[in-house]
């Protein structure tokens, strides 16, 4: 049975997108079958891995509002092993469209019902908030990765994650876990990176993964040529962390 990761962190700029799409592509590479949801209304996931948004026609906002089924809104990409459900622009309007609706917590869960046997792993780019697209990922979700760059306010806001991950599990969806905190952007130059390595693992330990995401300017180029930094770099720091890292969880679940 396929697991359901959502990558979320209401922080901005904490490297959700880049983990998404470079994990995803990584558990391709290693021959699992892989499914990117892109569920942020900016749709960096699908632009980041080629897709054209404003073609989009059918994508996470028409599964939210179950118009389409999810299998509908598949579309194969250049990675191996990797297929998406794209975003587009409109998505931002899904809050509003839900707000009356019966059950709205569960509309991505039931979406993926059908299609959650037909992949190994199905990720979740979660948007930069703790909206209703957001709860339905992590009602949907078996567990949740959260991205922490290594920064000065790097815990800042960590503790309402924590709490709405919480609630979630008291009201909606007891069996979700915290798959792990993932440190990102660490440059080992700077004492403040190592100190907020220090600090992440002596509270959080066992929960933080061992692979950390080290800055790398590839990381960041690869995305404005629409490919993964597998594709576009694959000798890079960056694409060497993520595999890694897709190693470490495919070895945490054998």
């Amino acid at each position: 049975m396929g697991k359901i990761i959502a990558i979320a962190n209401q922080k901005g700029g904490v490297g959700k997108t880049t983990t998404s799409i470079n994990l995803a592509a990584s558990l391709g590479v290693l021959e699992k079958k892989v499914l990117l949801i892109d569920a942020d209304p900016q749709a960096n996931a699908s632009s980041g891995l080629g897709i054209d948004v404003d073609s989009v026609e059918f994508g996470t906002y028409q599964v939210l509002e179950h118009t389409i089924s999810a299998k509908e809104a598949i579309v194969n990409t250049t990675s191996p092993n990797l297929d998406i459900i794209p975003a587009h622009i409109d998505l931002v309007a899904i809050e509003i469209e839900l707000v009356d609706k019966l059950e709205r917590e569960y509309m991505l869960k039931k979406s993926l019902a059908e299609i959650k046997n037909d992949y190994d792993y199905i990720i979740i780019d979660c948007a930069p908030s703790l909206g209703l697209i957001t709860l339905n990922s992590f009602v949907a979700a078996d567990s949740v990765i959260i991205p922490i760059q290594c920064e000065y306010f790097a815990l800042e806001g960590l503790g309402k994650l924590l709490n709405t991950i919480k609630s979630i599990q008291n009201i909606h969806n007891p069996d979700l876990d915290i798959e792990g905190l993932l440190l990102t952007m660490f440059d080992s130059r700077l004492r403040l990176s190592n100190q907020v390595v220090d600090e992440v693992r002596k509270h959080f330990s066992s929960m933080v993964f061992d692979t950390i995401i080290r800055r790398n300017t590839r990381l960041g180029e690869a995305p404005s040529y629409g490919e993964s930094i597998i594709a576009y770099d694959a000798t890079s720091k960056g694409a060497v962390n993520y595999l890694n890292l897709a190693q470490e969880l495919i070895k945490k679940h054998s």
